[in-house]
């Protein structure tokens, strides 16, 4: 099929902005992603059947319509998810009135707006290099806009759109290293997370994450050893209040005088931590500090809670790299270590909720001498009973608000928070205060570059019960009907899907492979480019001579930097002059030569002229197809301006023989 050049600009241009419009339709409403790709497929086909574009008023009626819809939806106009279903909606609108060069660099700048946007959701490799391959296209199209004769190629405007793109490559790299960090550079304040747990637990939240094989956070000793994969805890939210259904934190926290002590030595390690949906950062057991203090963290201040977890004021929603200390096990006591006020919460329950449960634990507890004993019988009955382990154990309380009765009595079906959330409730029943805690157990077993993976698959649901004298002690009932969970830090592996069940009937070591490739080529992303912060600039400094880089030793360099690049700009476009200048230099070296001979001929025509005048004027015949050749190469249909070094010297080697043929009188 025969395209014309409206068609196939067109054409391009819509798949570029369906390519920078794309990764934002699912965070839009609904509705307002099928209007846009509605409003791109109707520009397709005006421009397919060569259909005049609509009027204005249509379009601002679906302008006024589609505002109205975005503040019903989202309650205000100006607002990040408001701001980008505007902006979306208005990009395709914008399309469909590009009458002019005008409107067409509208589109453009929305594009590039779209694609910088991008960021506030997330950092990754991927949207770097979907940023890249977007900008590309964008300055393509744009490159297009500025060639109005004729039917340039596609390929002549992706190669001019590449070496304007690869000319201002060495600027942002200089700019990357050497602009001054104030603050986090690439973290967005706002809740753009979508990895890891939340601060709330029910019955099937640890499940769905165990489905999730993403990295969640990587750890790297900095000194000694990592704990092997049963002790490998990273303690995160501690959930108190409990309504029946869903486990919260505790809504008044009491803090008890004696709330952790230490004893042993330490464990210093390195945190590198995937954007998280909750503001407590997951460390491992146990972190020093006791509650109320804080830790000064890349631009965010944590405060550390009576539950002892370090909290945030705000949704962990970048990436960070956390230098921190844990204390084993062994050397921790959490208080308190006598009765306190704090205690009431972890003994409370709601009423009229899991009443079989709650008379087995009482009855059980008549039976038993000591909270402790209680405790060893109830994991013992959960060794002992037909309780099973597995991601898929069906919905509980569907019918009735009784759905830890329904996991304890009936199904016995359950994963790791159907066995917190039921031991607690029994403790509890028995009068022993008790909390459930969720975090992360367990990592892989193969470092990447000396880092510990930890991957949502490994979140991890279990139970602190607290006895007198003693504090707060951990127990994990999932270890007691499926102990490899636990003791291997192993995790259910989730259902294959078609696409890699096809991948590993052809290789069955493929998947993992490409995966284990394509994280590691994540971790490099984060340790140069998202890792690269105020330390590395200053280390980078200090490899340049400097012997204590501060802030006015950035500035000199940075000032000796964009002077430098200011005079190869200048140098460059001297260059780009000369390259420029070459024919009207050659023109005027050949009228001057023309001169000398006694020709008369103005300085303003071309050779053609030339040849015709000094023909008149009895010019031999050497000097008349000398100069008929000079104007078929500048102006002929082969004429084209060289390219590249080698063409270039070929073109000089043409007008050296071209020279020698002028002067060389018969």
């Amino acid at each position: 099929m025969n395209w014309t050049r409206e068609q196939r600009d067109t054409g391009f241009l819509l798949a570029v902005v369906t390519t920078a419009v794309g990764p934002h339709l699912w965070r839009i409403p609904l509705w307002a992603s099928a209007l846009t790709l509605v409003l791109l497929a109707w520009r397709g086909w005006l421009a397919w059947r060569e259909r005049p574009l609509p009027s204005r008023w249509w379009l601002l009626g679906i302008a006024i319509a589609a505002a109205a819809c975005a503040k019903l939806t989202h309650g205000v106009l100006v607002g990040r998810v408001s701001g980008l279903t505007l902006v979306c909606i208005l990009l395709a609108l914008k399309l469909l009135e590009m009458h002019a060069r005008r409107d067409a660099f509208v589109v453009f700048f929305l594009g590039f707006f779209l694609v910088l946007t991008q960021f506030l959701h997330s950092q990754s490799l991927w949207v770097a290099g979907w940023t890249l391959f977007s900008v590309w296209g964008l300055l393509t199209a744009l490159v297009l806009a500025q060639m109005p004769l004729g039917q340039p190629s596609l390929r002549v405007a992706a190669r001019e759109a590449a070496r304007t793109t690869a000319l201002g490559l060495p600027l942002m790299v200089a700019l990357f290293l050497l602009f001054p960090r104030i603050g986090p550079l690439w973290g967005v304040p706002g809740q753009s997370g979508s990895t890891g747990l939340s601060e709330t637990m029910s019955f099937g939240d640890v499940s769905t994450l165990a489905l999730d094989e993403r990295v969640a956070l990587r750890v790297r000793a900095l000194d000694g050893a990592l704990p092997p994969p049963s002790q490998f805890d990273l303690r995160g939210p501690v959930l108190t209040d409990f309504d029946g259904q869903e486990w919260r934190p505790s809504a008044v926290p009491l803090i008890p005088q004696d709330a952790l002590l230490l004893e042993g030595g330490v464990l210093r390690y390195e945190l590198l931590l995937e954007p998280l949906r909750m503001t407590v950062l997951p460390v491992l057991e146990h972190s020093p500090g006791q509650p109320g203090e804080t830790w000064a963290l890349d631009g965010v201040t944590l405060r550390r809670t009576a539950d002892l977890v370090w909290m945030a004021p705000r949704p962990l929603g970048e990436t960070l790299r956390v230098p921190a200390v844990a204390v084993p096990t062994s050397g921790v006591r959490m208080g308190p270590l006598t009765e306190h006020v704090s205690l009431r919460a972890a003994r409370a329950l709601p009423a009229n909720r899991n009443p079989r449960l709650r008379a087995w634990a009482q009855d059980l507890r008549a039976q038993t001498s000591g909270d402790l004993a209680f405790v060893q019988a109830v994991l013992g009955h959960i060794r002992q009973a037909p309780f099973s382990y597995t991601l898929n154990p069906g919905v509980y309380g569907e019918f009735s608000p009784h759905g830890i009765d329904e996991f304890w009595f009936d199904r016995r079906q359950g994963f790791c928070e159907h066995y917190a959330s039921a031991f607690v409730v029994a403790l509890r029943s028995a009068g022993i205060p008790a909390r459930v805690v969720t975090g992360y157990q367990g990592r892989d077993a193969l470092l990447q570059d000396g880092w510990a993976v930890v991957r949502n698959s490994h979140a991890h649901a279990w139970a602190e019960f607290w006895l007198p004298g003693q504090g707060w002690q951990r127990a994990d009932p999932t270890a007691a009907v499926a102990p490899e969970r636990v003791e291997r830090g192993l995790a259910l592996e989730s259902p294959v899907g078609l696409f890699r069940g096809a991948v590993d009937a052809v290789n069955p070591t493929l998947w993992a492979a490409a995966r284990q490739l394509a994280e590691r080529l994540d971790l490099r992303w984060q340790q140069w480019v998202l890792g690269y912060k105020r330390d590395q600039q200053f280390q980078l400094l200090e490899r340049l001579g400097f012997e204590k880089p501060d802030w006015n030793s950035l500035g000199q360099v940075v000032a000796i930097t964009l002077g430098l690049g200011m005079a190869l700009g200048l140098a460059w476009q001297a260059v780009l002059a000369r390259r420029r200048d070459t024919w009207p230099r050659r023109l005027e070296r050949v009228h001057a030569w023309l001169t000398r001979q006694g020709w008369s001929v103005p300085p303003h025509q071309a050779p053609l002229r030339w040849a015709q005048q000094v023909q008149h004027q009895d010019a031999p015949a050497p000097v008349v197809q000398a100069l008929l050749a000079l104007e078929d190469w500048r102006y002929g249909p082969q004429a084209e301006p060289p390219r590249g070094w080698r063409r270039r010297w070929r073109e000089a080697r043409r007008w050296r023989a071209w020279w020698r043929s002028l002067v060389a009188k018969p």
